[in-house]
């Protein structure tokens, strides 16, 4: 069996699915449906505390606690998902399926107007589920489409595509809402529904792309017998090659630490300019074109970093700057220092994601082929940091009052990420037995 490691076509396709679903990431997670589901809560129950499921709660907090929901629901499952996906040859049909239940969901978010607090909370939950969902098996594909040594600047290019694409859709989603008449909109809101719908159309539109053009079943894998059964199998294989991998242990530790950290500002920055400094829409959005746009150039930054002084090297840098980045979120109280604080936010957020991937799949065993099993346990790790993180964040502020406690939260969260890091050795890796690779 022969992969295609130098297909230019293939590897831009790969990226294109960042392009996709990124739109995703920063519509849905990070700037319009933050700041329209902050407001039209706040307008339908007349101040913060909201009814859901007949529960008395503070609506950024619900907000928290239902992304702690969702990456809790694909961690549980997605490590069995994976490996039905390794032992069937089906990372391009799992892909797929959390593409459209995403999309979908995106889509449905069109109906949600405040009143309807569950629909929007279900349907932002399993948008969340289809976006992450997808992760591990596009991410998976890396190992599978380019050479090592292309790791660092495939991975920065794909990371960089997907600032780019959604910051294309966000410009014009910003323009809609700040002249809803324009566009025919009766006012922003209705423009800010319309942009959850384009997310999904967007997303689903520009994802056949690399449904098109990456490998159905690359290493040819023919499934015999119950799916359920195997995928367990491959998964428990892949798990006990663990104890043969010290270094991959001690980064998926550190890892876990640090993005608590770098998910929870990601998802939670928009709710922090919108309480705390009381920051207009229009200047919460603004806050996160300047991330998207230094995120582009932080990617390739680092991933040069990284190609001159290794992975180590350029995380390490990285996390102690997201240590200052926490540090000085915690006496922010103008406008003008938030955007600064974002700058920096945006320089280090797209290099710390993509040199994050890529030196996981140098760790990856060469004799490998249970790429999406492997990147299960990254894709855990993952979700569980950002459960925790979210969650621990939106309990700090429910005890204190106050998102500025919890910004110190993250802080510890990232110095307890460069303490495994340091550990982490890149230049070591420690083949699993033969009897356990394929």
């Amino acid at each position: 069996m022969n992969l295609n490691l130098k297909n230019n076509k293939v590897v831009n396709a790969w990226c294109m699915y960042d392009w996709s679903n990124s739109v995703y990431n920063l519509v849905i997670t990070s700037t319009i449906f933050p700041v329209y589901y902050s407001s039209v809560t706040r307008n339908f129950f007349g101040g913060e505390q909201v009814q859901f499921l007949g529960l008395t709660i503070t609506n950024t907090v619900l907000y928290s606690y239902s992304i702690s929901f969702s990456f809790l629901a694909i961690a549980l499952f997605s490590p069995l998902l994976s490996g039905i996906a390794d032992y069937g040859g089906m990372k391009k049909l799992f892909l797929r399926i959390f593409t459209y239940i995403g999309a979908a969901a995106c889509i449905t978010l069109y109906f949600f107007d405040g009143s309807n607090i569950e629909l929007g909370i279900f349907a932002s939950i399993v948008a969340s589920i289809g976006y992450s969902g997808s992760l591990v098996f596009y991410n998976a594909f890396l190992p599978e489409i380019t050479t090592s040594d292309r790791y660092d600047i495939v991975s920065a290019k794909g990371y960089a595509m997907g600032y780019a694409g959604s910051l294309l859709l966000l410009l014009f989603n910003l323009i809609s809402i700040t002249f809803p008449d324009w566009f025919g909109f009766a006012n922003g809101g209705a423009a800010s529904r319309f942009a959850f719908l384009l997310v999904g159309v967007w997303w689903l539109g520009f994802s056949l792309i690399p449904f098109h053009y990456l490998p159905t079943n690359p290493y040819n894998r023919k499934p015999a017998g119950k799916l359920l059964a195997h995928g367990y199998k491959e998964v428990r294989k892949v798990f006990r090659s663990l104890k043969d991998l010290p270094s991959m242990r001690r980064y998926l530790k550190a890892f876990f630490f640090y993005n608590m950290g770098v998910q929870t500002v990601m998802f939670l920055a928009a709710t922090f300019g919108d309480k705390e400094l009381k920051l207009p829409g229009e200047k919460l959005i603004l806050t996160v074109l300047i991330i998207q746009v230094v995120a582009v150039a932080g990617s390739y930054l680092f991933a040069y970093v990284s190609k001159v002084k290794g992975n180590k090297i350029s995380l390490s840098i990285m996390v102690v700057i997201w240590i200052l980045v926490c540090l000085g979120a915690y006496f922010v109280t103008s406008a003008m220092q938030f955007y600064v604080v974002a700058t920096v936010v945006g320089l280090v957020m797209g290099g710390i994601q993509s040199q994050s991937r890529s030196a996981f799949s140098k760790l990856i065993p060469e004799n490998t082929i249970d790429h999406a099993s492997y990147f299960s346990f990254y894709d855990v790790t993952e979700k569980l940091s950002i459960v925790i993180g979210t969650f621990a964040y939106g309990l700090i502020e429910q005890l204190t009052g106050s998102m500025r406690n919890s910004t110190l939260a993250l802080a510890t969260f990232f110095i307890l990420g460069l303490l495994f890091l340091r550990q982490t050795n890149f230049n070591v890796i420690r083949l699993p037995k033969a009897e356990e690779a394929r």
